[in-house]
């Protein structure tokens, strides 16, 4: 389902250049759950905006589902998004003045014909069901402001899955939550990715989460030091 081959990431920071990124090369088969680890600044979260298409490489490519993304321009690249990659804040990123139903709609409004037929009309009914199988059934008119930090987290889950994803990034998903909240929102990924058949990537720093997954991917200074 990914393939990520020799990739660099190198920015500037006065006259210096650095690298992120030094390298790597991996594969991930479809409906792999895998933990992207290591210490702050090795380079985990920038890896996955790059997988995720958020930002460029300076070299090497990624490909998703056998296409070569770094090869895309910005609005293929979106489209691409839009279909196949659902992307995970540690700070949710939810709309303030949407309710949390139609947070959980916006993606199937950008994209009014999806794949699997949901079309306008059924783009309520299709959030709805998702709000309820994150545990948010009587959620739907709230307004960010009015959920807590755990809620907010399930609804951007929620939003995540709504176009049923081949891929589903995370970045540090449990990193804002409590421990009560943060394994509520564990058992969720799991769920949903068992039920979707969803290859799920979650970068962080969790023992707890990363002992779930099949795989475990290490970074340090830009470089996997680790994986197995």
């Amino acid at each position: 389902m990914i393939v990520v081959r020799n990739l660099v990431k190198t920015i500037r920071n006065g006259s210096h250049e650095v690298q992120i990124i030094r390298d790597i090369t991996f594969d991930v088969p479809s409906r792999q759950f895998v933990a992207v680890m290591g210490p702050s600044g090795s380079g985990k979260s920038t890896l996955l905006g790059l997988i995720a298409g958020l930002d460029w490489p300076s070299s090497g490519t990624i490909s998703i589902d056998g296409e070569d993304i770094t090869r895309l321009r910005e609005d293929e690249m979106a489209q691409l998004r839009g279909k196949k990659l659902g992307f995970v804040f540690q700070s949710y990123h939810l709309i303030p003045t949407l309710t949390a139903l139609e947070n959980v709609m916006l993606p199937l409004e950008f994209n009014t014909a999806s794949t699997d037929g949901t079309d306008g009309n059924g783009a309520a009914a299709h959030a709805a069901y998702l709000l309820e199988s994150v545990g948010l059934a009587g959620r739907h008119d709230h307004y960010p402001a009015q959920l807590s930090g755990g809620e907010q987290q399930r609804v951007a889950l929620a939003r995540a899955f709504v176009m049923k994803p081949s891929v589903l990034l995370a970045d540090e998903p449990t990193g804002n939550l409590d421990s009560e909240n943060g394994r509520h929102v564990l058992e969720l990924l799991i769920r949903l990715n068992k039920e979707e058949g969803t290859t799920l990537i979650l970068v962080t720093h969790d023992e707890l989460l990363a002992s779930h997954a099949e795989r475990r991917i290490v970074l340090r200074d830009g470089k996997i030091v680790e994986d197995r």
